[in-house]
């Protein structure tokens, strides 16, 4: 859920700049996107989801995908256009050349990867300790100690940014194949409980309005929230320029991608549905982050699967949340660089070479959204958080969509075309992503406010910038060239 270019206005390559390594083929591409999009989303979210629609917990999924897609229509047009690392910022600063707009844009992705991170982390938290209490080894702490140990995650991975991560391909290659096990675990237990004649499998087809919304609007609702598990597959557009072959390949690896978690996700709701039961289903809103554990601890009451599931799906959480932070930092630095944020943010650490004021900046908005969101007791943490995820990145898929759009009448004549959206497409996904966006899906109001909140931030200081900007005789987008 982010951008890593330096160049956040303006990726054109430079003269005989030197270019980044191409060492991703069609099946590590896809093992990357795989990755990216399975994540912490699932876990995070089934639970909101089957509270809100009961035994069609799996259409929400389904529905999501379909939107995703849709939009991913557009980002595979402008990425075989415009084949460089700066994703959602370069295709809307090419169709609508303000700079502010296109600011919007990138702040909104690194307010994304923050509310993804807190998310992770208290997914995270919920997890390791339901794993302890699984074992045996302590009881299930309150959420004061819950919220303290995600707010400690979020300074480990602080800290761990600050040394510097070098993320390699075959290390991604590890962390999907444990999250794919992880999800496997439980598709493996809610089809056992099928075979022996104890799952709920009649339930499948069943709509339960827990919360007396009606179908349209429950599942409505259950959607937008599922829309968290889905995205990620942008993420990719900033792997082009290390991509072999990007214009021939991505399109296909990509939408592979995203059939194969829609799959894996739809399973994992019929999982869900046949080990638990209806009332189970409207109570499990109240497990957060930790519903898939507590599948498989009442689907394998006789094997050892849960007493490992809940540190496999830590793993994988874990994982999410270090590159949601990694990247939000690096567009911070990106941003000061391109003196649109103050040129504070844009410090380095000598030795390192990481970006500490990015991370630090970023590393307290999420210790403050933590904060935030545990301030009330009754608050649904995981999926306010994750609400907040989603409702930017609909809004950023919105402007993308009418962004291709747009490029689409600029598009050069003799320029060869790799790949184009069907029709209008782009104009469905937007009006879509526009849709699930809205206060309509029942979306609650907090996640707004903490969205709101963040962007007066990011405003605020592009205010700021924009005064020095005007005293130093300096432009927006002008990179820096000091440390």
């Amino acid at each position: 859920m982010s951008t890593t270019s330096h160049e956040v206005f303006d990726a054109t390559p430079e003269g005989d700049a030197p270019e980044l390594k191409r060492v991703l083929g069609p099946k590590l591409l896809l093992l990357f996107i795989v990755g990216d999009i399975l994540g912490a989303g699932v876990y995070a979210v089934t639970g909101t989801m089957a509270g809100t629609v009961g035994g069609i917990v799996w259409l929400p999924f389904l529905l999501a995908f379909v939107v995703a897609t849709l939009t991913a229509f557009s980002y595979l047009e402008l990425v075989t256009q415009y084949p460089q690392a700066a994703g959602a910022a370069l295709y809307t600063h090419k169709a609508f050349g303000i700079h502010f707009v296109t600011f919007l844009v990138a702040f909104a992705v690194v307010c994304s990867g923050i509310t993804s991170a807190s998310t992770s982390a208290n997914v995270l938290a919920q997890n390791f300790f339901g794993g302890l209490e699984i074992n045996g080894w302590m009881g299930l702490p309150g959420q004061g100690v819950i919220t303290a140990v995600a707010m400690g995650f979020m300074l480990l991975l602080a800290v761990i940014n600050l040394r510097g991560v070098g993320e390699s391909v075959k290390f991604n290659v590890v962390l999907t194949l444990v999250e794919m096990t992880a999800l496997c675990i439980v598709i493996g237990v809610g089809f056992f409980v099928m075979t022996q004649g104890t799952g709920n499998a009649g339930e499948i087809f069943v709509f339960n309005d827990y919360q007396d919304k009606g179908l349209f609007l429950a599942v409505t609702a259950a959607t937008s929230i599922a829309f968290f598990a889905m995205v990620g597959f942008e993420d990719s557009v900033n792997m082009v320029e290390e991509t072999q072959h990007p214009e021939k390949i991505f399109p296909r690896t990509m939408l592979t991608g995203l059939g194969i978690a829609v799959i894996l996700y739809m399973l994992v709701a019929v999982s869900v549905v046949s080990v638990l039961s209806p009332t189970e289903l409207e109570n499990i809103r109240e497990a957060e982050g930790a519903a898939l554990l507590e599948v498989v601890h009442k689907g394998s009451p006789d094997f050892p699967i849960d007493r490992i599931f809940p540190f496999l799906a830590v793993f994988a959480v874990a994982n999410t949340a270090l590159i949601n932070m990694l990247m939000a930092s690096r567009l911070i630095y990106g941003m000061a660089r391109q003196r649109v944020l103050p040129p504070a943010l844009g410090k380095v650490l000598p030795v390192r070479r990481t970006p500490w004021a990015g991370i630090v900046f970023s590393t307290v908005l999420a210790l403050g959204l933590i904060w935030y969101v545990t301030s009330d007791p009754e608050s649904n943490i995981v999926a306010n958080l994750s609400g907040t995820t989603a409702f930017l990145l609909l809004c950023v898929f919105t402007v993308v969509n009418v962004a291709c759009l747009i490029l689409r009448r600029k598009r050069d004549p003799n320029r060869e075309v790799f790949f184009t959206s069907p029709g209008q497409l782009p104009l469905v996904a937007a009006l879509l992503c526009a849709f699930l966006a809205g206060p309509w899906v029942g979306r609650n109001v907090i996640q707004y406010q903490i969205a709101g909140g963040l962007m007066a931030i990011g405003v605020a200081l592009w205010f700021i910038t924009w005064l020095i900007n005007r005293r130093t005789n300096r432009t927006a987008g002008t990179g820096a060239d000091e440390a």
